[in-house]
């Protein structure tokens, strides 16, 4: 491998660190602001989850990234650098601003920003990108449903429970609640970037004739996610945790059961879904649960206009750096 070739993957390391930096809330926000565990903890055991998780997941999401977005026969080196310089810049904005947009849909808006610049409409597989915004919409519904049904469920098996015992038994609950969504946090959003990674080598003619992920690149990704989430950020858990809806044990753990239910769900069918869109949506679901008026619907509407505009923009900035890059490079 040549050096160019190299600082790409090097740039795709960091964005997957970057992705763990920006989504470590997801999966720490509901454990720390029902203070089962302090943040340090929280990122610990989240980071340790979101490593782990290549263990447990087939590869069906780095599949769907590396040949099902864009056609592998218009990827080159360009391409990847343009759509990772594009997700890593919305990622990092909207780290600033606090807003839980999804890095997923900032790395898919990116690929196929740069890849309209170079090829036009042709060089897209609309399958694959249908399915991903079906599921855009669908994941939080989701994430919504099945937090809701839990809370139901839980509210009514436990409501001869003396408050004080519930709390007790559901802050424990939350450590393996919040392990499960870890799991599944990285099961999912760690196998993009390695799609990245696979279809760039590919590329470089550095696979062979057959495309595959290999295990150095499953390793790279999950342990860059995970250095990513240990060192997240505190602005975002305050718009999850506490902004969204006040959450009690009992409600962390229904939201991070629901919304690890939904990830699994995604992964096994090869979708790359947005954490933060199913996780938010989980929150709303128990919040809503308890009364309607228990959710701050108006902070739900800030996140969803920054859902709406993460790949459009994404997309626009790696255009442009596509466009630059083949006009002076």
């Amino acid at each position: 491998m040549d050096i160019s070739l190299l600082l790409i993957i090097g740039l795709a390391l960091a964005f997957d660190f970057i992705n763990g930096f920006h989504d470590s809330a997801n999966s720490i926000a509901t454990v720390v602001s029902t203070r089962v565990l302090t943040p340090k903890q929280a990122v610990i055991w989240a980071a340790f989850f979101n490593f782990i998780a290549f263990t447990f997941f087939e590869l069906h999401v780095a599949n769907t990234i590396g040949k099902g977005i864009i056609h592998p026969d218009v990827v080159d080196r360009s391409i990847i650098a343009a759509t990772l310089i594009g997700a890593c810049a919305w990622d990092l904005l909207t780290w600033y601003w606090g807003l839980p947009t999804s890095s997923s849909h900032a790395l898919i808006g990116g690929f196929i920003g740069a890849a309209l610049v170079k090829s036009g409409t042709t060089a897209l597989v609309w399958a694959g990108i249908i399915k991903t915004l079906v599921f855009m919409l669908l994941a939080p519904v989701l994430g919504l449903t099945l937090g809701l049904g839990l809370g139901v469920v839980v509210y009514w098996g436990f409501r001869r429970f003396p408050p004080s015992k519930v709390d007790g038994i559901f802050r424990k609950g939350q450590l393996v609640s919040a392990a499960l969504y870890s799991l599944g946090h990285g099961g999912n959003d760690a196998q993009k970037t390695m799609g990245i990674i696979s279809i760039l080598l590919f590329s470089a003619g550095v696979l062979g004739p057959t495309y595959h992920v290999p295990k150095w690149v499953v390793l790279a990704c999950s342990l860059a996610m995970g250095l990513g989430t240990l060192f997240g950020g505190w602005r975002i858990v305050k718009t999850m945790g506490q902004k969204v809806a006040k959450l009690r044990p009992v409600d962390g753990f229904c939201a991070e059961t629901g919304g690890a239910m939904t990830l699994y769900l995604a992964s096994a069918f090869g979708i790359p879904v947005s954490t933060t869109h199913t996780i938010t949506g989980a929150i709303m679901g128990v919040g809503a649960l308890r009364r309607f008026t228990a959710v701050r619907w108006g902070v739900g509407g800030e996140i969803l206009l920054a859902w709406i505009m993460t790949i459009p923009a994404s997309a626009a900035i790696a255009a442009a750096c596509y466009w630059v890059a083949a006009r002076f490079f």
